[in-house]
C-alpha cells in the first residue's frame, strides 16, 4: 500500500513537423514536493520516449483518487498516520481508513433487483403483449402494452425481490447467515460486525491479511462485497473503511470544492476547499459512520489488528450510543 503525502504533475512535449505529442505524468513522494516533482518529470520523460519508440501508452493519466492508471497509488489528502494505517480524505470529503493488513468488507443491502432480472421481465411482458395482439389490426394495442411493460417491469421485479428477501428473514438476517456459513467452513476466523447506513461492515480480527490473496477473495465472494471494492483492494494492496459521514446524508448538498475534489489542490484554491471542509467537519461530528453489533467466530483478536479496531471504532464513532448513522 502506498499513500503519498506529496504529489506533483509534469509534462513533456515532442514536435515533429505539424504533429505534436504532449505527455503528462504524476509523481509522488513521502519526502517533499521537490521529490514528487522530480519523479513526475522522470516518469513523463520515460513515457514520452516509450511513445516515440512506438509503444502504445496513454498520454495523460486519469485524475482519479484511487484505482486509476496502473502504477498510480491512492491520491487523497493524508489527514493522519498511525503506524501503517493511514487516514485520508476521499473525493467527496469523508475520512477513510486505509489499511495494508486489516480486512474490511462492506456488505450493502441492495434495495433493487439486478437489472438483468428487470430486463428479462420486460421481454417476458413484451412477449405476452405480442401474443395478446397477434392480429395486424392490433398493432396499436401491441405498442400500448409494450410501453406498459417497459414501465412496470422494473417495479414488479423489485417488489418481487423485496418479498423474497422479507420471506427469508430480511437483508440483515440473510447477510448474517452467509457470514456464519463462511465461518463454519473456516473456524479459525473471527469477524466484528458493524451496522452501516446501507448494510453491514465486517472486520476480520484473527490475523492480518494481504489484499491480493485467495483467502481474501474467498471471503469477499462469500459475504459478498462490491466487485469494484474487491478490484481496488487488489490493485492498491490495501483495505478501506469510511470513518465519517457522507455529506449528502447530513444535509450538505454541495459537492466539496473545487471540483472534482481530487488531491492535490492548487494553493490559490485551498481557501475554497477549506471553507467547505469546515462546514462538513462541524456537521459530521454529530454522526457515526457505523455502529458495532457483535463479534462472530473464534473470538481471536490478533494484537496487530487490535490497534486497528481501536482506531477504527474511535474515528468512526462505532461505539457512540445514540449517534445517528450517516
Amino acid at each position: 500500500m502506498i499513500v503519498p503525502d506529496f504529489w506533483a504533475e509534469s509534462g513533456r512535449q515532442h514536435k515533429a513537423g505539424s504533429k505534436q505529442i504532449t505527455v503528462r505524468r504524476y509523481g509522488w513522494s513521502n519526502e517533499s514536493d521537490a521529490d514528487a516533482q522530480a519523479k513526475a518529470e522522470a516518469r513523463a520523460e520515460d513515457a514520452l520516449q516509450r511513445i516515440l519508440s512506438g509503444e502504445k501508452l496513454i498520454k495523460r493519466e486519469p485524475k482519479r483518487p484511487y484505482n486509476g492508471a496502473d502504477g498510480v497509488p491512492i491520491r487523497e489528502e493524508v489527514l493522519a498516520r498511525h503506524g501503517e494505517q493511514v487516514i485520508t480524505r476521499n473525493a467527496y470529503g469523508a475520512h477513510c481508513l486505509n489499511s495494508p493488513n486489516a480486512l474490511f468488507a462492506d456488505v450493502d443491502f441492495d434495495q433493487e433487483a439486478p437489472s438483468k432480472l428487470a430486463y428479462l421481465a420486460f421481454w417476458l411482458f413484451a412477449f405476452a403483449c405480442a401474443a395478446a395482439s397477434i392480429s395486424p389490426r392490433n398493432w396499436p394495442l401491441f405498442f400500448g402494452l409494450s410501453i406498459l411493460a417497459l414501465i412496470i417491469s422494473a417495479p414488479v421485479v423489485n417488489l418481487a425481490a423485496r418479498i423474497v428477501v422479507a420471506a427469508r428473514g430480511g437483508h440483515e438476517h440473510n447477510a448474517r447467515t452467509r457470514l456464519l456459513a463462511f465461518i463454519a467452513k473456516n473456524p479459525s476466523w473471527n469477524v466484528r460486525v458493524y451496522r452501516t447506513p446501507a448494510g453491514l461492515r465486517l472486520l476480520a480480527t484473527h490475523q492480518p491479511f494481504e489484499a491480493p490473496s485467495e483467502q481474501v477473495t474467498s471471503f469477499f465472494t462469500a459475504v459478498p462485497t462490491d466487485p469494484f471494492y474487491m478490484k481496488m483492494c487488489a490493485n492498491q494492496r490495501c483495505f478501506r473503511a469510511r470513518l465519517s459521514a457522507k455529506p449528502w446524508r447530513i444535509g450538505i448538498s454541495a459537492h466539496m470544492r473545487p471540483r472534482p475534489g481530487i488531491w492535490p489542490v492548487r494553493p490559490e484554491r485551498l481557501a475554497i476547499r477549506n471553507a467547505w471542509i469546515s462546514q462538513y467537519e462541524l456537521a459530521a461530528s454529530q454522526f457515526a459512520a457505523c455502529r458495532y453489533i457483535e463479534s462472530l467466530g473464534s473470538g481471536v483478536v490478533d494484537p496487530a489488528i487490535q490497534a486497528v479496531i481501536d482506531l477504527h471504532d474511535r474515528e468512526s464513532g462505532a461505539l457512540l450510543i445514540g449517534a445517528k448513522l450517516a
